[in-house]
């Protein structure tokens, strides 16, 4: 079945730079948009960033000018380069996916398990 499985997470200090990999696995027909979420305890989950497969993105605000979102479409991996952390940024990040699997009539979202960012001194 479906796995997305994220990593790349770690301990960084302000300034500092982490790439975020996501690896999509499972019978995909085909791949919509690729992403990145992130969400913090008792908060909605957020954008960071999203490619669609014809390498549209869309950033956050507040990471727009520090991350840069990467696809590779033979692969079925999306990454994310996070530089300039910010203790802010600090909290789980989600890798997204949203595509068909075969047989299916309507595109769905998929998600992963996370990976856990820590920006701090």
């Amino acid at each position: 079945q479906v796995q997305l499985v994220e990593s790349g997470g770690g301990l960084v200090q302000p300034g500092g730079s982490l790439r975020l990999s996501c690896v999509a696995s499972g019978t995909f027909r085909s791949i919509n948009v690729m992403g990145w979420y992130r969400q913090a305890p008792g908060k909605e989950r957020e954008l960071v960033a999203s490619m669609t497969s014809g390498g549209r993105t869309n950033y956050s605000g507040s990471v727009k000018d520090r991350f840069t979102i990467s696809r590779d479409n033979a692969k079925g991996t999306v990454s994310l380069q996070m530089n300039s952390l910010k203790p802010e940024d600090t909290t789980t990040y989600y890798c997204y996916v949203e595509g068909y699997v075969y047989d299916a009539y309507y595109d769905r979202n998929y998600w992963g398990k996370g990976t856990l960012v820590t920006v701090s001194s």
